[in-house]
């Protein structure tokens, strides 16, 4: 059965990242927990995914629902539930672990970019943390 934390996660990876490698969506899933395990976001999955403007496909008025989608985004789909339940059930085995809580796509640069270490690129998303983590 799935729980509401398996699906926000799968529909942040799938919306973010659903044509990008399994490591790209593996690094937005580590955003999304590494928030959770923050203090300046909010405590659960769900609210991390739905916090106001934080994630792009949640403010874009277009619907959430892949299962609406072609055959080949309702695969994509398949294959975030399971990555997603995969990942909860044993994070610091299924994520990378680099810190990164914030990300961009490689064609737009955010003002916010300033502020944070840069960890990498993976796919077409470039992944940040804080500079004051660790």
């Amino acid at each position: 059965m799935l729980t509401s934390a398996v699906m926000c996660l799968a529909l942040n990876m799938f919306f973010e990242a659903r044509n990008e490698p399994l490591s790209g969506q593996q690094m937005v899933a580590e955003v999304t927990i590494n928030r959770v395990n923050s203090s300046d976001y909010p405590n659960t999955v769900c609210e991390v995914v739905w916090q106001n403007k934080q994630f792009s496909w949640t403010h874009d008025g277009k619907h959430d629902d892949p299962t609406r989608m072609g055959y080949l985004e309702r695969e994509a789909w398949k294959t975030s539930l399971m990555a997603a339940e995969i990942i909860l059930s044993d994070p610091e085995t299924y994520l990378p672990n680099t810190g990164a809580t914030h990300y961009h796509a490689d064609y737009v640069q955010p003002y916010w970019t300033s502020n944070m270490t840069y960890l990498g690129k993976v796919g077409s998303h470039k992944f940040y943390k804080k500079n004051w983590e660790n």
